[in-house]
């Protein structure tokens, strides 16, 4: 039978299902805004929402109070296995109180490894880790356990799941997962949730394909949403000086070389051109010595890892944000800018283009094509109203279709009443 893969939004009252653990690998952190963004959203629907990580984000990637105080209320799976007494402790009491289950997780996590000595060595850890999650659930009283990304902090979901008999889902961006399908078993990880969310109907696709079609209707999509409020329309800007935004890792994947043979391309005929990053990563370095190269300092201006705030202030005074990328998911960032009435644009992968529309709300690219992207941007900057046009267009497509509110009511539908009512 054919099914909708986008749940309809749950209407009020919304009924309490009891508490729901919501796991990753790092919470929180500045990278992973959304996931915060998405439990506040639905603690604000009156859902009893209680975060855990398998490990505490760096410092560094620990941004403003609300990250802080977050930070503070969510349990760390490693933080508690340091403790000798409480990893056996917490395996003991498994083994006595559900044996059978104790030696399925286990089972489970033998036949699941992928292999080499090393994949079998990290999966006794998810296995150890699990069983830590699995005592702290069950101390709390949870009835159901969601995590983010399908990679690592999802083996240890699942072995917790298989543990404790508790209900579990995740939900999957992609695309380093999708690289390594095999290693992560999503296939398995699909075939045993209650449910798989999909950000975007090309992360649904591509689940499909890895995994077998008994399982597809539990796919359901629900994307990673914003809340316009704290990102409202721009005021006009001058033209005097265009100024570009980049919001994102500094990370091979991102694409930031590619903006930076742009800018040294449109330099000659933009004189006033300027452009800020946002964002810290393993290529952070490199980047700044590439502009430096290219003769960039003073067009270019590096602010590291920023909070939310320091975003929304960046794309009020950007003409355009630029996210060139070679490979992603749907990408928050193009919402945040879209909703503040900024033209964008990005590479035409993945799911942005069920986001932005070349030529409408923003420009799309083919990744890696350094021409077709310093031709986009010369584009826009010479035509202010065209920017205008689009801006207007990307707000109005944001409010339509990715506010938080409407996304954390889809997926308030799915813990609440399961994908058969979706």
């Amino acid at each position: 039978m054919a099914v909708d893969p986008r749940p309809a939004p749950l209407d009020d009252p919304i009924p309490d299902p009891g508490p729901i653990a919501y796991l990753t690998g790092e919470y929180p952190k500045v990278s992973h805004t959304f996931i915060q963004r998405e439990v506040a959203a639905l603690r604000a629907l009156g859902l009893r929402i209680e975060t855990c990580t398998v490990r505490r984000a760096p410092a560094a990637a620990i941004v403003g109070p609300d990250q802080q105080a977050e930070a503070a209320r969510t349990y760390c799976i490693l933080d508690a296995a340091r403790n000798p007494l409480t990893l056996i402790a917490a395996h003991l009491r498994l083994i006595a109180t559900a044996p059978r289950r104790w030696l399925a997780a286990l089972s489970l996590a033998f036949r699941l490894r992928p292999p080499g000595p090393k994949a079998l060595l990290w999966q006794v850890f998810y296995f150890l880790e699990a069983g830590v999650l699995a005592r702290h659930l069950q101390d709390r009283g949870i009835v159901h356990l969601h995590n983010h990304f399908g990679s690592s902090s999802c083996s240890v979901a699942l072995l917790t799941a298989t543990m404790t008999g508790l209900p579990f889902s995740f939900t999957m961006h992609g695309p380093s997962e999708f690289f390594e399908t095999a290693h992560w078993r999503l296939d398995e990880k699909v075939a045993r949730a209650a449910f798989t969310v999909a950000i975007s109907h090309f992360c649904r696709s591509q689940l499909m394909y890895f995994s077998d079609r008994t399982h597809w209707h539990r796919i359901r999509i629900v994307h990673c949403g914003i809340d316009p409020a704290r990102f409202p329309p721009r005021a006009p800007q001058p033209d005097a000086h265009p100024h570009i935004a980049f919001v994102g890792r500094l990370d091979p994947v991102k694409g930031a070389d590619l903006l930076l043979d742009a800018l040294a391309a449109l330099r000659p005929s933009h004189p006033g051109l300027t452009a800020s990053f946002i964002g810290d990563g393993p290529q952070a370095d490199h980047t700044r010595a590439r502009a430096r190269t290219l003769g960039l300092d003073d067009v270019t201006t590096f602010l590291g890892a920023q909070p939310e705030e320091a975003v929304a202030d960046l794309l009020q005074r950007a003409d355009l944000l630029v996210l060139p990328s070679f490979a992603e998911g749907l990408p928050v960032v193009l919402m945040e800018a879209m909703a503040t009435g900024l033209p964008v644009i990005a590479s035409r992968i993945a799911g942005i283009p069920e986001l932005v529309r070349d030529g409408e709300n923003g420009l799309l690219i083919p990744a890696g094509d350094t021409v077709a992207l310093t031709a986009a941007i010369d584009r826009l900057l010479t035509d202010p109203d065209l920017r205008l046009r689009m801006g207007q267009d990307g707000r109005a497509t944001v409010l339509a279709d990715f506010t938080i509110e409407t996304e954390a009511r889809r997926l308030a539908r799915l813990f609440t009443r399961g994908v058969t009512s979706g």
